[in-house]
């Protein structure tokens, strides 16, 4: 359909669909999304890995997730020096905003807790009070995080979707046993959902507002499926409106270090009732071709699905993000997957851990993986350009002993389903480090935001440092061709020294692996993990110094050797209108 017949169409259903409301957040500043978050103790206020979704039908509500340890017994509860993940209890936060993602609430639920195992007995979990997704413990299961959020229509009785039956909220999440039984293998994925009936009671803390979670993965006694990522059909033009879909890795032998995995997309037709699952890319995994991770998946205005993901180019043994797509609503997909882009990933090698860090020694995870949108014209689907934009943080990382130039945010966007990329420039100024992009392109295809963690030192070889980072949001124009035009800053945060963040282990810094963006015609919303009220501890940077030398120096208390604040990460985010409207 071209611009002008879809414009039509737009003017045609204008009357019954909603003008996007204005944002609110003023350039230059946010606003907290993690509003529950205490203070301290750590690690109850530690939360990581944002992911927020605007409803279209409705641009004024605004939901978000987030790996949230509110509901975490503190490290005085049992031995002070051990901060480990209560078992049962959830960490799949969520949070709601009534206008438009520039403030925001969370709710309170009953379920399986031990917020108030503050020590210095061992904690004793029990039901109460939680800050997480309800009905997990209910349902023999524990919401695990990774969290991802989309909204769609709602079905009928004869499962038929419209708008006009109100709308549906997806949260997909990683989720555990609580006892055993509820599944197999060690993480499944599953998915809660609230629709727009319920929505007062919800925001108001009834557990009975969503509904039971589903397994959405095919699981077996080995699996672990990790890293999923929702979207909704949410355009009425697709002949497959109303689909929804999650993509993951399916990590297939957990027990022997979680080899092979391949991507997997998991479809519902029938509002998330019933899944089934499609095997997207090999599964192989060793020393000649690398694994894979890191999907993201979203739908077009004429129903075409699109996943992509990153891996290993078997012809060139080298990192790169794979594209696949379905038209027929994720039935069948265009095999083999394309390579789009070679990468040059980001991070360097941490010589205790092994892992790739971002910042530096005992530092937070790097992010080389592909954030992708589509401009499917949702609620409608009348004024799409389905333009594809897709971003990641592209390599080298400069270190305080090598030098280098900085990571870059790379973008190619596509106006042909994906057939032809081009070069969408870099989105960074040459001074940022940007880890954990994400990009977001309006409905019409004529706006794009972008918002990632920018460090401001090289990579740092010892703990002795700062390492400062702030959240940046961005904007640039999309041109009627495509191309993107200039960025320019909507927002540079206050920076925090990511030294203060911490895994539950204590032996290295943890800000996650994503942040999140999301546009509507007037307006895009970012949030992303925050240090601003984190305090550094010189007493586990020491620690970390000494796993780093091979010394392995007695670990520290944290509410006995550090600030009250240690650890205190929070999300934040703003709502930002279209600067060039």
């Amino acid at each position: 359909m071209n611009r002008l017949l879809r414009a039509a169409l737009l003017v045609a259903v204008a009357v019954l669909i909603p003008v996007a409301v204005a944002a609110a957040t003023s350039p230059g500043s946010d606003t907290k999304v993690t509003v529950g978050s205490p203070p301290s103790p750590f690690s109850q206020n530690k939360q990581n890995e944002p992911a927020v979704a605007v409803n279209p039908i409705d641009p004024s509500i605004a939901a978000a997730g987030a790996n949230e340890e509110i509901d975490e017994e503190a490290c005085n509860a049992g031995n002070p020096t051990s901060c480990p993940f209560t078992a049962g209890v959830g960490t799949s936060g969520v949070y709601f905003s009534d206008d438009s993602g520039s403030s925001w609430m969370q709710p309170t639920y009953t379920g399986w807790t031990a917020r108030d195992c503050l020590g210095p007995d061992p904690c004793s979990p029990h039901v109460g009070p939680i800050g997480t997704l309800p009905r997990y413990y209910e349902s023999g299961l524990v919401s695990d995080g990774d969290p991802a959020v989309g909204f769609g229509p709602q079905p009928d009785a004869n499962g038929h979707f419209s708008w006009s039956n109100g709308w549906r909220l997806y949260y997909a999440n990683l989720t555990a046993n609580f006892s055993g039984g509820a599944f197999k293998g060690f993480e499944a994925n599953a998915v809660s959902r609230l629709d727009s009936q319920n929505y007062t009671a919800a925001k108001a803390g009834d557990n009975n507002a969503w509904m039971a979670p589903v397994i959405v993965t095919r699981q077996n006694a080995a699996l672990f499926s990790d890293h999923e990522m929702v979207a909704a059909d949410d355009a009425s033009s697709s002949p497959f409106f109303g689909n929804v879909y999650v993509c993951n890795a399916a990590f297939r032998s957990q027990e022997r270090g979680g080899l092979p995995e391949p991507i997997v997309l998991n479809a519902s037709s029938d509002g998330g009732n019933t899944w089934r699952t499609t095997q997207l890319s090999q599964a192989v995994n060793n020393g000649q071709i690398g694994g894979r991770q890191d999907c993201a998946v979203n739908t077009a205005s004429d129903g075409t699905l699109y996943v992509f993901w990153d891996g290993t180019d078997p012809r060139t043994r080298t990192q790169a993000i794979f594209m696949t797509r379905s038209s027929d609503g994720g039935i069948h997909f265009l095999r083999p997957a394309r390579v789009v882009t070679h990468i040059d990933p980001t991070g360097l090698q941490d010589p205790e851990s092994g892992d790739f860090t971002f910042d530096g020694v005992a530092g937070a995870r790097d992010g080389s993986f592909p954030t992708v949108d589509v401009a499917n014209g949702a609620p409608t689907g009348a004024d799409a350009s389905d333009e594809i934009v897709l971003a990641w943080s592209n390599g080298p990382t400069p270190s305080d002993t090598g030098g280098g130039a900085n990571e870059q945010v790379k973008i190619l966007y596509s106006t042909n389903r994906g057939n032809n990329w081009h070069d969408g420039g870099i989105g960074s100024p040459a001074g940022d480090r940007p880890d954990f992009p994400a990009i977001a392109i309006s409905p019409n295809g004529e706006d794009a935001y972008l918002t990632y963690m920018n460090f401001l030192q090289p990579w740092q070889s010892t703990t002795a440092a700062p390492r400062l980072f702030q959240g940046v949001v961005r904007h640039a124009d999309v041109a009627a061709n495509g191309s993107i035009g200039a960025w320019s800053d909507l927002n540079r945060a206050p920076t925090g020294d990511a030294r203060g963040s911490s895994a539950n282990a204590l032996t290295d810094e943890f800000l996650g692996d994503y942040d999140y963006a999301f546009a509507t015609n007037a307006f895009g919303v970012a949030v992303w993990n925050d240090a601003r009220n984190a305090a550094d501890c010189p007493a586990i940077d020491a620690y970390r110094q000494s796993l780093v030398d091979g010394t392995a120096g007695t670990r520290p208390a944290p509410q006995q050797d550090c600030a009250p604040n240690y650890g205190n990460t929070d999300i934040y985010g703003g709502s930002y209108a279209d600067p060039t409207p």
